[in-house]
């Protein structure tokens, strides 16, 4: 009785192998990387350069917090033993105050990164995803998988199609 279940068993496992490599066979796979094709195109490297200047503004802003901050963190490094006990707290209540501002600010101005960063990028996906469907349907690919999410570990080259996306997203403009 064991070797008649063992024998089915074995016998399952060869039908759903044979029947997985069927189906495999009839599947047309494809990746693509988003990111790479959005940084391809002339759309894409504009808002990257604008992405960019807005970063340089916000190191631009920060800096001045963080080098205040710096100078004070030393100043009390240097001074600690020398200072009133009264005069240390007041430094040190100093500097927790400019590092809670640096942190809000930098909070404040990643937000507004990712707001800008939506709003630059943002449609540039959406058109891609769109070319993609249509280049999926067009040429008949069962599954089209993004290069860089979880899930897709290993990707052989000749199923990129990012180039592709990329010309044709340049022809639509």
């Amino acid at each position: 009785m064991r070797a008649d279940m063992s024998r089915v068993l074995v016998i399952a496992a060869a039908l759903l192998v044979f029947a997985g490599t069927a189906i495999a066979e009839d599947m047309k796979i494809a990746v693509v990387d988003l990111d790479q094709a959005i940084n391809a195109t002339e759309q894409g490297k504009k808002a990257r350069e604008e992405l960019q200047g807005k970063q340089k503004q916000a190191e631009g802003q920060l800096k001045p917090m963080y080098e205040k901050g710096k100078a004070l963190a030393e100043e009390i490094q240097s001074k600690r033993f020398v200072l009133s006990e009264e005069a240390l707290r007041k430094k040190q209540l100093d500097l927790a105050e400019i590092q809670s501002d640096l942190r809000a600010k930098g909070a404040e101005l990643e937000g507004q990164f990712k707001v800008d960063y939506e709003r630059l990028v943002g449609p540039l996906r959406d058109k891609l995803l769109g070319i993609i469907t249509d280049f999926g349907k067009e040429q008949g690919y069962t599954l089209i998988l993004e290069r860089n999410t979880p899930g897709v570990i290993y990707a052989k080259e000749a199923l990129d199609i990012t180039d592709e996306v990329v010309q044709r997203f340049n022809k639509k403009g």
